[in-house]
């Protein structure tokens, strides 16, 4: 078993057990690889893989990954589920992108700053998740390849006190996969 890197770059980790009653060994590191040997007993021989030679060897299947997913941010006027100008461009990219992808599909996050109660920026982030979701559709993109979901104010990408208006929150992250 060989761990590859994530898409983006996060740290990721997976047990290796070389059978049910020998032991594991976690491998943290991208390339990391874990061998044991059919009918061996304890844990698996860990060491460093050659990225390269790894890839050289399973080019079919790295060949067969699908493309590393695309992020857009677009932000809206205080209060409103309405884009500003510059997203609208910025959503149309978003379209773009996810209709050259066969069998893409788009997450929608709604967010927004800290002005008002969480309960009301729960409702106002999901609202726009939502709308988004609803544009994509409305422009052709299919509706069952689209999950929308409202994050209020708990991810703010500005750290603000409560009851702090921050354009840069008011936003709904888009990630096309």
């Amino acid at each position: 078993m060989v761990l590859l890197p994530q898409a983006d770059g996060r740290p990721s980790a997976v047990v290796v057990r070389a059978n049910a009653t020998g032991g594991e060994e976690v491998l943290k590191k991208p390339y990391e690889r874990a061998t044991a040997r059919q009918g061996s007993a304890g844990a698996p021989v860990v060491d460093q893989a050659d990225p390269a030679r790894i890839e050289a060897e399973n080019r079919s299947l790295f060949e067969l990954m699908p493309p590393r997913p695309q992020r857009y941010t677009i932000y809206f006027n205080a209060g409103e589920t309405a884009l500003t100008p510059e997203s609208q461009r910025t959503f149309n990219e978003a379209l773009a992108a996810a209709a050259a992808r066969n069998g893409g599909e788009i997450v929608v996050t709604g967010h927004t700053d800290t002005t008002g109660t969480p309960g009301r920026n729960d409702d106002l982030s999901r609202r726009r998740a939502q709308e988004v979701r609803q544009m994509f559709a409305d422009r052709g993109f299919p509706a069952y390849r689209i999950q929308a979901v409202g994050r209020g104010q708990r991810n703010p990408v500005i750290p603000t006190a409560e009851d702090v208006e921050e354009p840069g929150n008011r936003r709904v992250t888009i990630e096309v996969r």
